[in-house]
């Protein structure tokens, strides 16, 4: 039995839908990750983190670092994130051109109630552990997970105000920017200037070429390894490569959209239909081959680089090397965990997350609408507000990131792992919570 191309079309849409979630795949590799830390593979899991991994091209190793080749771990999370920063980077950047910080009196709000989120929990980590060595990862419950935040404000479905998920997901992003600003001032290590100072006259010339309106990709590619490799060397966290470079790529196109359908009815109207075929086989001629070649790079030239690459590389972030990065990061061991230790470092990072958050942005965001600084989002009342702050303590991703930087020396082995305990704690306690006060605070579908 045949279909109609609208009924394979269907079809398609259907197996579209059977598309994992980023958030799924990400909570699944988490649980993996905490079931065999704590179970009899515990070893063989740790000994593949630090297994070495060599790659050699043209007599120079890639992974090398401090004299060292790197470890899986080390290349997750120095290698594969810089990737998900670019990324991070690209999104930032839209943003500030066309999505809600480009308007300084829209991004306003989300930008106070993310320095709010920020400051907080910094405070009501180091008010329960304010002793080095734990305050170094006061930076920890800073961060706000955006794809985990979103993701429990769309399991309410159509009740969810538009305005909400806006303000949400802006202030995700400027908490991201802060986060990327900490991570280059506190964490990173002694730096060395020659590698610092080429790198960032490559990142010059990035910018340059997008001024320049170079469309091609490969310039950037490859300046862009270059940048990471030598942050790598320098001391600075290579993931500040990935952000640095992405913003830099140009964001304009060559072809208007509103000129597109112009140009490819011209070269699609002189293209020749004329063709040698069997059943099964079609062969082109050289000429018809080339006036494809030429719509295709059309077509092409109506997507900016930015939209281009981050198209490219949304899916491998999301499917691979966040899952990954979870699998790598995210286990946590009970065996060693005492009450004692519970009321230390846990504790204060699910304090930063939890009430941290809650308070930093809620009181930022109240005061700026008191002061008549800001006006409320359309659909925002102080219970929706103090509902969605709570979301904001949903820390995973970043967090995580955050405490392998300040725990990462082998004797901070146990303070890394408290960490990971406080880390899920706020987050699921921030998600179950935030989730409970929306859906009552939120109207119903039927009267929104």
């Amino acid at each position: 039995m045949s279909t109609t191309p609208s009924q394979r079309l269907s079809l398609r849409q259907r197996l579209s839908a059977f598309r994992p979630n980023p958030s799924v795949l990400l909570f699944i590799a988490t649980i993996i990750a905490v079931f065999i830390a704590n179970s009899q593979w515990n070893a063989r899991y740790l000994d593949f983190l630090h297994y070495p991994v060599q790659v050699i091209i043209g007599g120079i190793e890639l992974f090398r670092h401090m004299g060292h080749t790197m470890t899986i771990s080390q290349i997750v999370n120095d290698a594969l994130m810089a990737i998900f920063f670019f990324v991070v980077g690209l999104e930032i950047k839209q943003e500030l051109l066309v999505g809600e910080l480009a308007s300084p009196k829209k991004a306003l709000l989300p930008v106070i109630a993310a320095l709010g989120g920020m400051l907080f929990p910094v405070l009501f980590f180091l008010l329960v552990t304010p002793n080095h060595p734990e305050s170094i990862g006061a930076a920890i419950p800073m961060a706000t997970d955006i794809a985990f935040a979103l993701a429990v404000l769309s399991a309410l479905g159509a009740r969810v105000p538009k305005s909400l998920y806006i303000f949400l997901a802006t202030l995700a992003v400027a908490d991201d920017i802060g986060g990327i600003i900490v991570i280059a001032l506190f964490y990173s290590k002694g730096v060395a200037v020659l590698p610092l100072v080429i790198g960032l006259i490559l990142v010059g010339f990035v910018l340059l070429l997008g001024r320049l309106r170079v469309h091609t990709l490969e310039p950037y590619i490859i300046a862009g390894i270059a940048v990471w490799a030598l942050f790598l060397q320098s001391g600075i966290h290579p993931t500040i490569a990935g952000v640095l470079v992405a913003l830099c790529i140009p964001a304009g196109t060559k072809v208007h959209i509103r000129e597109l359908s112009r140009k490819l009815l011209e070269q699609t109207s002189g293209l020749s239909t004329e063709t040698r075929e069997a059943p099964g086989a079609l062969v082109l001629s050289h000429e018809q081959m080339e006036h494809i070649e030429e719509i295709k790079h059309t077509a092409g030239s109506a997507i900016s680089p930015v939209q281009t690459l981050e198209h490219a590389l949304k899916p491998l972030v999301d499917y691979f090397i966040l899952p990954l990065f979870a699998f790598v990061n995210a286990g946590v061991s009970f065996g060693n965990i005492s009450t004692d230790m519970l009321l230390g470092l846990p504790l204060a990072i699910f304090m930063g997350l939890f009430l941290g958050k809650t308070v930093g942005i809620s009181l930022f965001t109240y005061l700026a609408v008191r002061t008549k600084l800001c006006d409320w989002p359309e659909g925002m009342n102080l219970p929706r507000l103090i509902s969605l702050s709570v979301l904001g303590g949903i820390g995973f991703t970043v967090s995580l990131f955050i405490a392998n930087l300040a725990y990462d020396a082998p004797e901070m082995a146990q303070l890394l792992n408290e960490a990971k305990l406080g880390i899920f704690a706020g987050t699921i306690i921030s998600g179950v919570v935030g989730y409970a006060l929306l859906h009552r605070f939120l109207p119903t579908s039927e009267h929104k």
